[in-house]
């Protein structure tokens, strides 16, 4: 997660609380920018929206969780459905034509919910309130992405995560994707995290050794790029909670996930 704009930007991005498919004809979900022309939606009335497109709710230890009957649960479910049948389909399609396909998912919001994170911290960010939650390895998954990962692994397709988490993250990830079940392909030549001290060499047009100028869009598609023209595979499907993580193309079809808490550009 990159220093993302939260809730003095989010009223816009979440006008429309509901997730749909972005990008392949379909229809996309909120804005993917700001509106200032008129008086933004009351922040407190938002907060309440929030929690109850979300359901939450502490649980007996304090954290705060999404209920599995919520709004959210039901969008996230819709597109489940809609990203099963057409991963099975595109799969064959691709195999028939001698090409490998592969999946690429986000982390943060797309595999791991960060609610209770927002909510602790009243949706701001601080680098190290962050670090230090993404560090305790133990958020819950994003309600069926740990099955769909598997799904798409069951049907022959290769599975990468491409990811705004730093490097020194790495370990914590992959505990954490451990525990929720998405245990597919959790090694270095999968799982693309920044590292700016030392980035990958087709970044060079944004990063080099100490310096990264990257943007989240030309980060995540060179990292798309990398992975279907050097590695030779063909993405059939690009899963994000962010319009930064889908756009700059490599990508036949892209999922937006909802995703109301925080805007990255």
């Amino acid at each position: 997660m990159q220093k993302p704009l939260r809730l003095a930007a989010v009223a816009a991005a979440c006008a429309v609380a509901g997730a749909a498919l972005y990008g392949a004809g379909a229809a996309t979900a909120g804005q993917s920018t700001a509106n200032s022309t008129h008086e933004p939606y009351n922040i407190g009335l938002l907060v309440k929206d929030i929690d109850t497109y979300y359901g939450t709710a502490a649980d007996a230890a304090g954290v705060y969780q999404a209920s599995p009957t919520s709004p959210y649960a039901k969008d996230l479910a819709s597109i489940d459905k809609a990203a099963r049948k057409y991963i099975d389909q595109a799969a064959r399609k691709a195999v028939h034509k001698g090409e490998k396909p592969a999946v690429v998912f986000d982390i943060d919001d797309t595999l791991l919910l960060s609610l209770d994170y927002e909510k602790r911290y009243n949706y701001t960010y601080n680098s190290a309130t962050w670090a230090a939650y993404v560090n305790k390895a133990d958020r819950p998954a994003v309600f069926g992405s740990p099955e769909l990962v598997r799904y798409a692994e069951e049907k022959g397709v290769e599975v990468f995560y491409n990811s705004g988490l730093a490097e020194a993250q790495r370990s914590a990830a992959v505990e954490n994707l451990k525990k929720v079940g998405a245990d597919i392909n959790l090694d270095a030549d999968h799982m693309f995290l920044k590292n700016a001290a030392a980035p990958p060499s087709y970044l060079s047009g944004c990063a080099t050794p100490g310096t990264w100028t990257c943007t989240t869009v030309q980060y995540k598609s060179g990292t798309r790029k990398h992975i279907e023209r050097d590695l030779g595979y063909e993405i059939i499907a690009n899963f994000g909670d962010q319009y930064s993580d889908l756009d700059g193309g490599y990508a036949d079809r892209t999922y937006k996930l909802p995703n109301p808490t925080y805007y990255v550009g």
